[in-house]
C-alpha cells in the first residue's frame, strides 16, 4: 500500500464583508481557517461544512472552489492536501473544538501569524474577489519556486 497524503478541507467563511478566522488550540498555533481532515465516509465538501460548524458554530453553504493546496512542507504534522473552498454564513461565529479564539476579519487586515500556508491561500482569495477566478494552479507553484 501506498503512503499517501493526509486529506484536508478548509473555508474561506464570508460573513458580512469579512472573514472567519480561528486561533488554533493545538499545534501548529496561529490564525487559520476554520477546517481539518476528511473522515472516512464523506466527501470533501462534506467535510468542509462539518468542520467549519465544528470550529464555529456556524452553518456555511459553500459557493465557491478557491483551489488545491498540496506542497508537502504546508502543514508541519505531515503532508496533507487541502481543498479550499469559499462559504457563506450569517450570524456570530463561536470557537468550539480546535479553536480556542474566533473572530471576523478584512481579507486586508489579517492576523499575525497565520498557521499553515494559509498566508498564500488568503492572497489567492484577495485575486479571486478581485477578478471573480481562482488563481491557475502554475501561479501557486511559481510562487514557491
Amino acid at each position: 500500500m501506498p503512503k499517501c497524503p493526509s486529506l484536508a478541507a478548509d473555508v474561506v467563511i464570508e460573513v458580512d464583508r469579512r472573514i472567519v478566522l480561528i486561533e488554533r488550540k493545538n499545534f501548529p498555533f496561529g490564525w487559520a481557517l476554520p477546517g481539518g481532515f476528511v473522515e472516512a465516509g464523506e466527501t470533501v465538501e462534506e467535510a468542509a461544512v462539518r468542520e467549519a460548524f465544528e470550529e464555529t458554530s456556524l452553518a456555511v453553504e459553500l459557493t465557491a472552489l478557491l483551489g488545491v493546496y498540496s506542497r508537502p512542507d504546508r502543514d508541519p504534522r505531515g503532508h496533507t492536501v487541502t481543498v479550499v473552498y469559499v462559504g457563506r454564513s450569517q450570524g456570530t461565529p463561536k470557537a468550539r473544538d480546535d479553536a480556542s479564539n474566533v473572530a471576523l476579519f478584512s481579507a486586508e487586515d489579517l492576523p499575525h501569524p497565520l498557521a499553515f500556508d494559509h498566508a498564500q491561500v488568503l492572497a489567492d482569495y484577495r485575486e479571486f474577489l478581485l477578478t471573480g477566478r481562482a488563481p491557475a494552479p502554475a501561479r501557486r507553484l511559481k510562487a514557491h519556486a
